[in-house]
């Protein structure tokens, strides 16, 4: 997900979008553990994802 797409929800989807975001991220890096990911780059993206999400919450709970 781009920043200037999640610059364009709102709150409450910002906090929607990180709950299924870390709960994807989750299970991708159980699944890792169990055997081998085709693509564990997925992993990577997921977690910047996460980290984009949340910075953004905080940059509007600042405000």
């Amino acid at each position: 997900m781009k920043q200037s797409e999640i610059k364009e929800l709102s709150v409450a989807e910002l906090q929607e979008k990180l709950s299924e975001s870390k709960k994807s991220y989750s299970d991708l890096k159980m699944a890792h553990a169990v055997s081998p990911l085709d693509n564990p780059i997925q992993l990577r993206t997921l977690r910047r994802d996460v980290a984009r999400i949340a910075t953004e919450l905080t940059k509007r709970e600042l405000k």
